[in-house]
């Protein structure tokens, strides 16, 4: 038995398919399907069952994954370990980031990462909050973006910065020629994200809405995107509310911008785990972000 079986093994797990999974392997099918053959020879038991379309893992095999995984954490561990000794501000941070920040706050910091610290990488992935924690459990990330604490044991975060939400509204609406718009006028057209979204609950409870009361639309039409979702605003759907960060990208869409009265907003923050062995690679991801958004945020 060898490390890079029990990486097939977790691949096979993920995929539940060996073309796909000796591809993201980036070895052969035949050489990863040799490879299971051989561990279970070895083992003396079937990890595996396989049909023409998927791969599922037996009982025994599904116990001995959890095993095998929680020896390919130790080991990127033991590499995390290494590498931070030897300069924790070179190479990759695997960072998590929600989709209603990711496209967004990345164009802002990106380039200055690397201008500041050339050595330093980040590896994103981008999902909704609670993947995003759950990877972070598990080692597949080291950091996170979140709009909402993660309320977990095995989490860490600090508060980044405070980003305003902003009402967006069909140009021709009734209150697009205000200054500012009273959270409470938006509540029986709120338009929001689908399930799973923080911002959806964050503009429910701005608006005086109760948590799953949405209007008659979100009844038959879901948005999983921002864009989609202030797509329907401009088309006279409703009214919605958008972080600050993405108000250059979408206000290019037939919208009405406008303050909130009430100020509302969401802190930013940033999730690791406490035994992460780099902490000073996540100050200097802080730094660059805190700079980054200083002039259309604020600090918390």
């Amino acid at each position: 038995m060898n490390l890079r079986d029990l990486v097939y093994l977790d691949a096979l797990a993920e995929y539940r398919h060996f073309g796909r999974a000796a591809e993201a392997c980036e070895v052969s099918q035949p050489t990863l399907s040799s490879q299971i053959r051989k561990l279970e020879d070895e083992l003396g038991v079937m990890l595996l069952e396989r049909t023409n379309k998927r791969v599922e893992m037996t009982p025994v095999g599904s116990r001995i994954l959890e095993h095998a995984r929680g020896v390919l954490r130790a080991v990127d561990s033991i590499r995390d370990e290494a590498r931070g000794a030897r300069d924790p501000l070179v190479g990759p941070i695997k960072l998590g980031v929600i989709p209603t920040l990711a496209p967004y706050l990345m164009p802002y910091i990106l380039k200055p990462l690397r201008e500041a610290y050339p050595g330093l990488t980040i590896d994103l992935w981008e999902d909704q909050t609670q993947a995003l924690i759950e990877s972070l459990r598990n080692h597949k990330l080291d950091a996170a973006l979140l709009a909402t604490k993660a309320d977990a044991p095995e989490v860490t975060e600090i508060a980044l910065f405070v980003e305003p939400l902003l009402a967006a509204l069909p140009v021709d609406h009734a209150l697009a020629n205000r200054n500012r718009v009273r959270e409470e006028d938006l509540a029986d057209e709120l338009l929001v994200l689908a399930e799973g979204h923080c911002l959806a609950n964050q503009a429910l409870t701005a608006c005086g809405t109760k948590h799953g009361r949405k209007a008659a639309l979100q009844g038959s039409m879901q948005a999983a995107t921002l864009d989609t979702l202030v797509n329907l605003v401009a088309a006279g759907y409703g009214a919605t509310l958008i972080p600050s960060l993405a108000v250059d990208s979408l206000s290019r869409r037939d919208i009405a911008v406008r303050r909130l009265a009430g100020h509302s907003s969401r802190t930013i923050r940033l999730a690791s785990r406490p035994g992460y062995p780099r902490p000073q690679a996540l100050r200097a991801l802080e730094r660059v972000i805190r700079k980054a958004v200083g002039s259309t945020c604020q600090t918390p």
